[in-house]
């Protein structure tokens, strides 16, 4: 059987769907030091603050599913289309806003643009590079690089923009960027296969409600009381709802016959694993570098570039070859070993430690771990799929991520909030006591890492040609 011709606007349309992740995963942080300038200009109270942060990744987590299998009815360049127009409208309304109202419903909006772009573009790496292993994991290492450095450029950027210019700027640098990815989407990104069918909205409605319900109870639960355990229950329930309609659907939203392809389940399951350590990793060090050492909000971003640059250079320069030398199942172990053992160290640095002595090492050793884990964990949940599952493949692997993530970050705040607590009460230092707090969360996301190797080594299957 012959190969394929390959696209040649395929590293360009890589180009534009790494910039599409990057922006996607920018969102997620750029608010974060721009938080006290939007609560003195809009007066958020402090419990309403939060939501800033929560109706993006609410938004986001609860239609991912959903996204992708509009990918594969309408086909991804248009709904990576449609998604960049909702978020950049919504941007610009953020952008302008002046209430506090406004700015929460943008905010929702651009969590469901990010929904809507983020398993269109995926797919299309997937659909572009399969049939070329190699150029694959090039690609994928490109696309991974871009989520690192959008997720710590966020909080660089956010501080330069605060600081030079205005909160609204944290909004508004999507609308040029947006408009550019527009106009680049037809010249650039392949049209795809059009899949024909209907879409189950009752599905859709049940799924996106229940994913919404358990991200909105997980990230509220640090507030907690009895509502959250019956959030979750509603949430489950809903769930099990879904999975009986979708037996009996002749073109469900979700064909629960994908579970079947070969390490899809275990593949989404040790990448929700993944987002559930690497999330707490990267927040807490945050915090200890601005709590305990008493770094400023820019100095802290600053400081988080090492990290980010090595993610970056490794996924695009080494990780490729590692994974096509040992296979993304040794490579995926190896890395969530090494991240895991980065956490551990974290949670040895002192109250009066140093970047240099303390900070640098586990974090290059986190970047490494990260690089090896990334990559192979994408691979591992999307590449038996069927071709045209692919956008549906690539929304699930994205949703388990990003609520892996709200999951593990409420978890280990949790953890710190209850050991800086209890040092507290025993009469320690508050300093010391608020490092505690966070050491034990460095090592509970220390155990999500080791536990998620543990079922790769043992769940994850390779294929027999690779074998052979």
């Amino acid at each position: 059987m012959t190969t394929p011709t390959p696209d040649p606007r395929r590293w360009w349309a890589l180009f534009l769907l790494c910039a599409a992740q990057f922006l996607v995963i920018l969102d997620t942080s750029i608010v974060g030091i721009a938080l006290p300038a939007l609560q003195r200009a809009l007066g958020f109270d402090a419990a309403g603050l939060q939501w800033i942060f929560n109706a993006y990744v609410v938004a986001f987590g609860g239609l991912l599913l959903l996204g992708g299998r509009l990918a594969d009815l309408f086909g991804p360049r248009r709904l990576f289309g449609t998604g960049f127009v909702v978020l950049t409208v919504s941007s610009l309304v953020a952008g302008l806003a002046t209430s506090a109202t406004t700015l929460l419903i943008a905010r929702a909006l651009q969590g469901g643009g990010a929904a809507l772009i983020a398993p269109a573009a995926l797919s299309m790496v997937m659909g572009l590079f399969a049939a070329r292993p190699p150029e694959l994991r090039t690609a994928l290492g490109f696309w991974g690089a871009s989520a690192a450095a959008g997720g710590t450029a966020g909080v660089f950027l956010g501080g330069v923009i605060t600081e030079w210019l205005s909160w609204r700027w944290t909004f508004l640098i999507n609308v040029p960027v947006g408009v550019l990815v527009l106009l680049a989407t037809t010249a650039w990104l392949p049209r795809g296969r059009r899949q024909f069918g209907t879409v189950d909205l009752a599905g859709g409605l049940l799924v996106t409600s229940a994913l919404a319900l358990a991200v909105y109870a997980i990230v509220t639960a640090n507030e907690a009381d009895s509502s959250t355990i019956l959030l979750l229950a509603i949430s489950a329930t809903l769930f099990v709802a879904f999975a009986l309609l979708q037996r009996m659907r002749q073109s469900p939203l979700v064909p629960l016959a994908i579970f079947r392809a070969q390490n899809l389940t275990i593949g989404n399951i040790v990448m929700a694993l993944l987002g559930a350590a690497w999330i707490p990793m990267w927040f807490f060090l945050n915090m200890y570098l601005q709590e305990v050492l008493g770094y400023g909000a820019f100095d802290s971003g600053l400081a988080l570039l090492p990290m980010t640059l090595t993610i970056m250079l490794l996924m695009m320069f080494a990780t490729e070859r590692v994974v096509g030398r040992i296979g993304p199942k040794s490579a995926l172990v190896i890395g969530l070993g090494i991240l895991g053992l980065a956490l551990l160290l974290f949670a040895r640095m002192p109250v009066g430690g140093s970047f240099v002595g303390d900070v640098l090492l586990p974090s290059l050793l986190g970047a490494i771990g990260m690089s090896l884990a990334y990559i192979p964990a994408m691979i591992t949940s999307t590449a038996s799929a069927r071709p045209e599952d692919g956008g549906l493949a690539s929304g699930l692997v994205n949703t388990t991520y990003q609520v892996g993530s709200a999951i593990g970050l409420a978890a280990m705040v949790a953890v710190a909030g209850a050991n800086t607590s209890a040092r507290l009460a025993s009469g320690i230092e508050p300093i010391a006591a608020l490092n505690a707090g966070f050491s034990g969360a460095f090592i509970g996301a220390g155990v999500i890492a080791f536990v998620a190797a543990l079922l790769a080594a043992l769940a994850v299957r390779v294929p027999r040609k690779r074998r052979a």
